[in-house]
């Protein structure tokens, strides 16, 4: 066993089969599915805490871009913020949503760390933007919405999802302040993540239960009385995380 801390599990053989069939070597094969494995930003266990890091970003991802997805998810409690639908495609890199050519093309736009190493989250985000109006319709349950996103399994377009996650992405990207609970979406990129050199500011979001401060330097905002010009000017602060569908 090359890797006996890792060992085998259940899904590898969905990752390695489609780097078999392009590299049509075995040995060559077997060092790329290493380095694949050993890419955790895009891999994950359900067993690791890396899972849930990831599934705390997508949350917050929903919550900025879907707020209304996000919030049906909330109106369901903690089963309903687990995001069940959606661990499949972060195990396995979407190989069973997409045919093998799909598939492929979503994985080389993942590893090619455009801008962000992050960017298979922004291919769940635009697959429930797509896909997910059904879900707050008819305000489906957990169990529901994961026989709603299994249903589409190889019935997705995937030219359509790529295209809406790099818009997303694009819309992240013009973000004067994020928050910082998507910080690291940012660090881990080093320089040149931003076109023009420019890293957004940092909002707080409070929610730091052992900490006195934000441990990324964000700010919060103080209440303070305002003019009915100031008011306008904070709502408007505050549609810096609108996005378009």
């Amino acid at each position: 066993v090359y890797n006996p801390a890792i060992g085998y599990s259940q899904g590898m053989s969905d990752l390695v089969a489609p780097i078999l069939a392009e590299v049509l070597d075995e040995s060559d094969t077997f060092w790329c599915f290493v380095g694949l494995m050993q890419n955790t930003i895009f891999i994950s266990s359900p067993r690791d805490d890396d899972m849930e890091k990831q599934l705390m970003y997508l949350r917050e991802l929903l919550r900025l871009m879907h707020v209304r997805f996000y919030q049906h998810l909330a109106s369901l409690g903690e089963d309903g913020l687990q995001m069940l639908f959606c661990h499949r495609w972060i195990l396995l890199c979407f190989k069973r949503e997409f045919p093998d050519a799909e598939a492929l093309r979503m994985w080389e736009a993942c590893w090619a760390h455009y801008q962000t190493d992050y960017f298979h989250l922004f291919i769940c985000v635009a697959i429930v933007v797509i896909y997910g109006d059904d879900v707050i319709e008819q305000q489906l349950a957990t169990d529901q919405m994961l026989l709603h996103f299994g249903n589409l399994t190889m019935h997705m377009n995937g030219e359509l999802i790529l295209r809406k996650a790099r818009s997303l992405l694009y819309q992240f990207h013009l973000l004067p302040r994020i928050p910082c609970s998507l910080h690291d979406l940012c660090k881990l990129c080093g320089t040149g993540m931003w076109d023009s050199g420019y890293i957004p500011a940092v909002e707080c979001t409070g929610n730091h239960p052992d900490s006195d401060s934000c441990p990324y330097g964000g700010m919060v905002d103080e209440p303070s009385p305002k003019s009915g010009n100031d008011c306008r000017r904070g709502l408007k602060t505050r549609e810096v995380f609108a996005f378009r569908k």
